[in-house]
């Protein structure tokens, strides 16, 4: 199970976005997402008359590895670890390792 997922809200510990707070918007692979508004680079693009792309310097996200960024615990307003925890009927579901407030239920 993913400890982090598209729509969490998360919180980067390490880096040079270090304290910015962001919702996933895309997890690009098993350990780098796409966070809004954190890791911003600059992309110089071309003009595409084609695509009606007018070109210059496009300011995007880059992807951010895992480890460097935590699930927001708005109880605390920190970031949080994130554990599993097997339910009596058998599903699983993300806690919060502070508190162990389950995430999504």
């Amino acid at each position: 199970m993913k400890r982090i997922r598209k729509g969490d809200e998360v919180i980067v510990i390490a880096g040079r976005s270090k304290g910015q707070r962001g919702h996933v918007l895309n997890v690009v692979n098993a350990n780098r997402l796409l966070v809004e508004n954190v890791n911003m680079v600059k992309r110089h693009t071309r003009p595409d008359p084609q695509r009606n792309v007018p070109g210059g310097i496009v300011e995007k996200e880059a992807p951010i590895h895992v480890s460097n960024v935590a699930l927001f615990n708005p109880a605390t307003s920190k970031g949080d670890r994130v554990g599993v925890r097997t339910l009596d009927d058998g599903r699983k579901v993300r806690i919060l390792k502070s508190n162990g407030e389950a995430v999504d239920i």
